[in-house]
């Protein structure tokens, strides 16, 4: 027997439903990630990221190689008061990387290792040696191949998220910190930058290149001399590798802490903006043939993903004329999209929600449709309501769309329930003070 059908609509109050105001309330143009789907998806994608490069006083193109803070220069200088360096450690884990640990455990000090997922998935000892000792872990992309990741952002966005799900289901930690294969120079545009800012990505270059990956078998002597070349700077970033075939990084590696120790620096992990620096961005006619992400891409997969990596802001939610407001724990983030309680979501929007106890699953009417989900196979049916011969559109979990259980809850992908209902997603915001979801 079904159960009764709950509907309810509330007014007011941060829970309820209302009708979108207007003015200074609503997202507009100048907000954070706005990205408009009229006007041309491509367009609008690489006008967002020419706007962020100017937000932050710089111009979207430059002709210089050499490296500068991210984002907040003031803040990244401001704040060193002695001298600091940081060893950063490329394209590990490898047989490289236990004598390299060895070291630095002799010598009590913490470095920042840039793993690749590939080497990763094959050696999740190595990394969990790496997270154990306190040390911290940077996403590298997945295999490092520049023909594909630079062919345009999804290409580089689909091996980010690769390598963050391998090293979060070794270590349970998703990494912020960023390094592009080859650095950002030559190789990011605005849109790359703007985009991995959005979904909460810190992304860093380095001061000092070591030298030790520009040919095979740069003796340990010239890794040294190379590596000194920041002695007398305020911050070095320092760029060595603990890749296959890089044993003589290893063996440089204590004269290299010795001769920086005895010059009064103070040894540091990448931990926030502040700490990372990136290389500008430089015209290239590479850039030309790439074709940004269209506003439906990014509205599925930036903003949404930023919350990974942020508490306690709401969701906001403007589908039509109404609007509703889901606390921080009314929402979390799967797979990198928004999901919803099921019941919450469809009521504080004016529809019913019911739960069949016969068949176990979850029945919502809204806006003229019914949708079944069944949160123990994570199949969700949408119809036309009252004509269940209607064309159906059926989603399942393994795609990431389907329904599924959070304690006696119904959750469902947020993209799903708008979408399937006939309110797509238009555009996301990530704010400082909320995130913001705006529907057709």
């Amino acid at each position: 027997m079904s159960g009764i059908i709950l509907c309810a609509v509330f007014a007011g109050g941060g829970g309820g439903f209302s009708p979108i105001p207007s003015g200074p309330s609503v997202v507009s143009a100048s907000g954070d990630a706005k990205v408009q789907a009229a006007g041309g998806p491509a367009a609008k994608a690489a006008d967002a990221a020419k706007d962020a490069g100017r937000s932050e006083g710089k111009p979207p193109a430059t002709a210089s190689l050499s490296a500068a803070p991210a984002s907040s220069e003031s803040a990244g200088t401001g704040r060193q008061q002695t001298k600091t360096i940081y060893l950063t450690f490329d394209d590990g884990p490898s047989k490289v990387t236990p004598d390299v640990l060895n070291i630095l455990k002799r010598e009590k000090i913490k470095a920042t290792f840039f793993v690749l997922g590939e080497a990763a998935k094959r050696h999740p000892e190595w990394i969990n040696a790496i997270y154990e000792q306190g040390h911290t872990i940077g996403n590298h992309t997945y295999d490092h191949t520049y023909s594909t990741l630079y062919s345009g952002f999804p290409a580089f966005w689909s091996e980010i998220k690769e390598t963050e799900e391998t090293l979060r289901l070794i270590t349970g930690q998703r990494p912020r910190l960023v390094r592009a294969p080859g650095g950002t120079a030559g190789h990011f545009d605005d849109t790359y930058f703007y985009l991995m800012k959005q979904a909460g990505y810190l992304v860093s270059d380095w001061t000092v290149d070591s030298g030790d990956s520009l040919r095979r078998g740069v003796p340990a002597a010239d890794i040294l001399s190379a590596s000194l070349a920041g002695l007398g700077e305020k911050r070095v970033i320092l760029l060595l590798h603990d890749g296959a075939g890089h044993e003589a990084s290893a063996e440089a590696l204590p004269e290299i802490i010795a001769r920086y120790r005895s010059a009064g620096y103070m040894f540091k992990t990448m931990e926030d903006e502040a700490d990372t620096v990136r290389f500008k961005v430089h015209p290239s006619a590479s850039y030309a043939k790439r074709t940004p992400p269209s506003a439906a891409w990014i509205a599925g997969h930036i903003a949404s993903n930023a919350e990974l990596f942020a508490d306690g802001r709401p969701l906001v939610l403007e589908v039509g004329m109404m609007q509703t407001t889901l606390a921080s724990g009314e929402y979390t983030v799967r797979d990198g999209h928004y999901a919803v309680p099921l019941r919450a979501a469809v009521e504080r929007l004016g529809g019913c929600v019911s739960w069949d106890a016969a068949s176990r699953t979850a029945r919502a009417e809204w806006n003229g449709r019914l949708l079944t989900a069944d949160p123990a196979g994570g199949a969700v049916r949408i119809t036309g309501k009252g004509d269940p011969g209607a064309t159906a559109v059926v989603l399942r979990e393994q795609n990431g769309d389907g329904a599924f259980m959070r304690g006696d809850t119904v959750w469902i992908p947020l993209r799903t329930l708008l979408g399937g209902m006939g309110h797509p997603i238009l555009e996301t915001v990530s704010g400082r003070e909320e995130q913001r979801v705006k529907a057709g």
